[in-house]
């Protein structure tokens, strides 16, 4: 039985983070997924649990760094996740700019990130579901790069695979960074998000050792 308890609506204002996914253990690696496995690790580096169900989504509900937040995994498959996010958003009164939805994006370069505060559908059935029901693109979004199917591998395919090991790696850094720029956006807002989030990682310095195993000059530039 989903959890029932009275839920306080007047005390402050509610952000929403939704992460966009589809529900089963079939899907639960793959590509499209992304947005459901950076809402489990923001919710489990906050202490929240999804022990929910609220209008065809799992939630959890609690305070991060003293914000009132929602966190959403809709359970209704892609393409239909605007008719678990619009109630959930009406419900809890969040106004469209405290809505973030995190999605994956085929052109994004794989595991950068980009952050936005609206913008179209770029493609992608669950944002086009969402704008739909809300009759709104002006809401923030966190794409996350995915990559471009390779040869002639069907788009709708190449979402559905896996990542590979050296992948899951290189996501799990920009699952990270994705986790601290949500933060950074319920405490600063989203113009600091976009910041800190489309500026990518930190490059690492260049030792004299790789310079030294390159061939390369000291200060000749890298390549691209």
């Amino acid at each position: 039985m989903p959890d029932t308890d009275p839920i306080d609506l007047s005390s402050r204002r509610w952000r929403l983070i939704v992460g966009l996914g589809n529900p089963g253990r079939q899907y639960a690696e793959t590509r499209h997924n992304i947005g459901f496995a950076i809402a489990d690790l923001l919710a489990e580096k906050h202490g929240l649990k999804f022990t929910k169900m609220m209008n065809r989504a799992i939630i959890a509900i609690g305070e991060i760094d003293g914000e009132k937040v929602v966190l959403a995994k809709p359970q209704t498959f892609m393409n239909d996740s605007g008719s678990a996010v619009s109630p959930i958003a009406r419900f809890y009164k969040v106004a469209l700019p405290d809505l973030m939805v995190i999605y994956d994006e085929l052109d994004i370069p794989f595991g950068q990130l980009r952050m936005r505060p609206f913008g179209g559908n770029g493609g992608h059935n669950g944002m086009k579901s969402i704008i739909v029901r809300l009759g709104s693109q002006d809401f923030p979004r966190l794409r996350v790069g995915i990559g471009r199917p390779p040869g002639k591998m069907d788009a709708a395919s190449f979402v559905l695979q896996p990542f590979s090991a050296a992948e899951r790696e290189e996501m799990a850094e920009a699952s990270e960074r994705a986790a601290q720029g949500l933060v950074i956006w319920l405490k600063h807002g989203i113009d600091r998000a976009m910041n800190f989030v489309n500026a990518g990682p930190p490059r690492r310095p260049e030792t004299d050792t790789n310079r030294k195993g390159s061939g390369a000059p000291a200060d000749a530039p890298a390549e691209v």
